[in-house]
């Protein structure tokens, strides 16, 4: 097929001669491992579980049937099916019995809660009748009860909801309402129902299995200290196989070995950002700095007992032995050669991680962060595998941003660096090597990009703080002349643009050099771009038309030169078609289950599949992976976020875009950056030290561009320390291609409220879902742009057409 077939004539024809791959049985069965393999096992009393063959059990809970494959918004997928964990027992019938009385209640209450309109995982918990519960106790002596949550784009996970500025969707149902109605006390905790439902359980039932179809985090304390609870099983949203994965691992048929990617406590509260998470609608202040996540709960005095599961936590129905047989320096390394054994008597795999410990020092730090890890492959009982662990001497060095050691440098303070090897945060033992650093050591000097100018005051590793310098504030709405009238910048579809007449003859207009012989070689980028006018230019930097399947609009599109109008798509989950196309794909596990696989060669796996599916229907740009960290529980799309961690995050994610990129597809990696919060999303300002920043919120995106070059990246809604987040040449410019050294095109989330002209001038290339060319226009009257910014842009945008096929 010659290039740009696909992309401007809409053939749909199959990637593979007689058949379609778009969910395809070959897909939905990698979409069913990778969610097995993501499924974390937290309790396993007197091993209950795997269930023994012939067990006769009762499935207790709406989420028996109320399934939540995946999170709302960009994240969600149209699929022909979903499996429920209830489906996925009736394909092992040979290996349990399901009491179908029960089974018959909650299907029918399901059915009609979404009836009324109830979206799957914001039902309520019916009342079970006692007759129900007397007949499934007689009927078999083992009862899981299923849980699911639900969260989406746009809203977070409370009743604050933010109505301060136009909605062009005003009849859209208010999520945050809905909450508040189903979950007073916040969805972080069980409802009155479920706790009602559980009490009744427990008085009849000693063999109590709790089943986890959520996608963030919750608390699990009351299963840890319930005695009664003798198993519980972190299912996650694993996409249309989801309630078969679950399933399979309950039954035995795959040994579960998924490991937490954040840690669990107990109440909100115990997280420190959640004090000022909702403070403001115009801010938050990442006063917690970089002390996130098991970060704050392993270093902060008083914090380790908050926490109920930690950080890389999973059990297994194996047991293994984690021998560290060696450790060496190389010139830019710390390595430690580790052998796992497969001690116990059924197949699994295990996840080593290695954590190092850093002096305190000046700058103070965390009590251990991760460096490395790696996953064995499936080891036999009785079956070995060795493995080297890597992290770097630059990965242990710390940003200094006021200068105590050295100003704007990532610097190795002096003295003894430990290092950890286990199977998570808590469980691991520290090495016999030690790293020793005899002298404050500048590993890499910067300059201050990003300070804040509204955090007043950071965390130190003592649970202290220390107060901020303040850089000089800034207005995120100035523009050099009018602003736009709210509801012309919100839901605006782009400019069907008229083409002159001419002969049909003519597929471009005649006397240009077509852009096809750019990619032929015939002509440089250069002499294409300068036949453009700056109308052409200032076209290519704003979306495009849909054309065939797409929704989310396109880049390029300039037919009197013969550039394609190449097709975009969401999601994070799986490619995102609209119902009313009648195409239905392959729903793959949410991000953060994808992440508590801890294991990106399966990702990577996943990411090449999801692009087949997108460039079968014409679509050349997968709007994955969402990168962005779990801050805190309450951020409404954590779902579609990888984890606390920015390591893991970024080890993980850089294997989806290898794999979507393998294909011919473009991968946008997002939400760049500090995009963890959605309530006010496109106006809220996140206040963040620079060294957080560097080590927490950037870092997982450095690490994706670095080892695996994605050809875009979408800058956030959000303001970062006072400047727009599409209109931060620090951010994009500086840091993004100066510093890191990337090479590909910067796209606007959609219909974001910077400034086209702003956003152009601070090197983000392309504004979605429409540019304003009019605005453009006036800004180059007035100075504010010049015809190089535009050319500056339009190349990246070429450039990026010109790597898809």
């Amino acid at each position: 097929m010659k290039k740009w077939t696909r992309v401007m004539y809409q053939p749909n024809l199959p990637l593979e001669a007689g058949r379609y791959v778009t969910a395809s049985k070959e897909h939905i069965a990698l979409s069913l491992e990778a969610a097995t393999e993501g499924i974390v096992l937290l309790k396993n009393e007197n091993n209950i579980l795997p269930l023994k063959n012939g067990s006769r059990i009762t499935l207790f809970g709406r989420g028996s049937f109320d399934y939540v494959k995946g999170g709302g918004g960009s994240g969600d997928v149209t699929v022909s099916y979903v499996h429920n964990l209830y489906d996925g027992f009736k394909t092992l019938e040979d290996k349990v019995q399901v009491y179908e009385p029960v089974a018959e209640f909650y299907k029918k209450n399901v059915e009609e809660q979404y009836a009324i309109g109830r979206a799957p995982g914001m039902t309520e918990e019916p009342e079970l009748p006692q007759e129900l519960l007397d007949g499934a106790r007689a009927f078999g002596d083992t009862a899981l009860v299923v849980l699911s949550r639900f969260s989406g784009e746009g809203w977070d996970r409370s009743s604050v909801e933010y109505n301060g500025e136009f909605n062009p969707w005003p009849d859209e149902t208010s999520m945050p309402k809905l909450s508040a109605q189903l979950y007073p006390d916040g969805d972080f905790y069980l409802t009155a129902g479920e706790k009602k439902l559980l009490a009744q359980v427990e008085k009849v039932y000693d063999k109590i299995v709790v089943v986890l179809n959520i996608g963030g985090v919750i608390d699990l304390s009351w299963i840890k200290r319930d005695d009664k609870i003798s198993a519980a099983l972190y299912g996650g949203q694993g996409g249309m196989e989801g309630g078969t994965a679950m399933a399979q691992v309950l039954c035995g048929q795959v040994n579960p070995s998924g490991k937490l990617a954040d840690t669990f406590a107990a109440r909100l509260e115990d997280y420190p950002s959640t004090e000022n998470f909702h403070e403001s609608v115009e801010y938050v202040d990442y006063t917690e700095d970089i002390y996130v996540g098991y970060r704050y709960f392993e270093t902060i005095p008083g914090a380790a007992e908050k926490v109920v599961y930690p950080f890389g936590y999973g059990l297994s129905y194996t047991t293994f032995e984690v021998e560290t047989q060696k450790a060496w320096e190389e010139a830019d390394s710390i390595n430690v050669q580790v052998k796992v054994t497969n001690t116990g008597d059924m197949a699994g795999k295990e996840v080593v991680q290695l954590y190092y410990s850093a002096p305190q020092g000046l700058l103070k730090k965390p009590a251990k962060e991760l460096g490395a890890f790696k996953k064995t492959r499936l080891l036999q009982p009785g079956e070995s595998h060795t493995m080297v662990l890597t992290v770097t001497k630059e990965a242990m060095a710390s940003y200094d941003d006021l200068g105590k050691v050295a100003k704007s440098a990532y610097v190795l303070e002096k003295g003894a660096y430990a290092f950890y090897i286990g199977t998570s945060v808590r469980n691991n033992e520290k090495t016999a090597y030690e790293y020793l650093v005899a002298e404050d050591t500048v590993v890499k000097q910067l300059e201050a990009k990003l300070t804040p100018s509204g955090l007043s005051k950071r965390m130190l590793s003592d649970g202290t703080y220390e107060e901020l310098p303040q850089t000089e504030g800034n207005n995120p709405n100035a523009c050099a002349f009018e602003k736009m009238v709210p509801g012309t910048d919100e839901g605006i579809l782009p400019e069907v643009r008229f083409r002159e007449q001419r002969l049909v003859l003519y597929v471009v207009k005649k006397g240009v050099k077509p852009f096809i012989e750019v990619a032929e070689g015939k002509i440089t980028l250069d002499e294409f771009m300068s036949q453009l006018s700056d109308d052409d230019l200032i076209e290519l930097l704003g979306g495009q038309p849909n054309t065939g399947v797409a929704n989310t609009f396109g880049f390029g599109n300039l037919p009197d030169y013969g550039v394609p109008n190449i097709m975009t798509a969401d999601g994070p989950a799986g490619l995102r078609i609209a119902p009313e196309c009648g195409v239905c794909t392959t729903a793959w596990p949410c991000a953060t289950l994808l992440a508590y696989t801890w294991n990106p060669n399966l990702v990577e796996k996943v990411g090449a599949a999801g692009a087949e599916e997108v460039k079968e229907n014409n679509i050349a740009v997968w709007l994955t992976p969402a990168v962005n960290i779990h801050r805190n529980p309450l951020c409404g799309r954590n779902f579609e976020y990888y984890s606390e961690d920015p390591l893991l995050a970024g080890k993980m994610a850089a294997g989806m875009v290898r794999g979507i990129q393998s294909q011919h597809i473009g991968a946008s990696v997002k939400h760049f950056a500090a995009n963890n919060k959605e309530t006010n999303r496109k106006h809220s300002d996140s206040r963040v030290s620079e060294r957080a920043l560097r080590e927490i919120y950037l870092k997982q995106f450095e690490i994706i561009v670095k080892e695996s070059d994605p050809w875009t990246i979408m800058s956030s809604y959000n303001v970062i320390n006072g400047h727009r987040a599409s209109e931060n040449k620090e951010l994009l410019e500086d840091i993004l291609r100066g510093e890191w050294g990337f090479q590909g095109m910067v796209t606007t989330d959609w219909w974001t409220r910077g400034e086209h002209y702003k956003e152009i001038k601070a090197g983000n290339d392309v504004k979605m879902a429409t540019g304003y060319p009019e605005r453009v226009k006036k800004a180059i009257e007035l100075g504010e742009l010049t015809r190089a910014d535009l050319e500056h842009c339009a190349r990246r945008v070429l450039e990026l057409i010109l790597k898809i096929d």
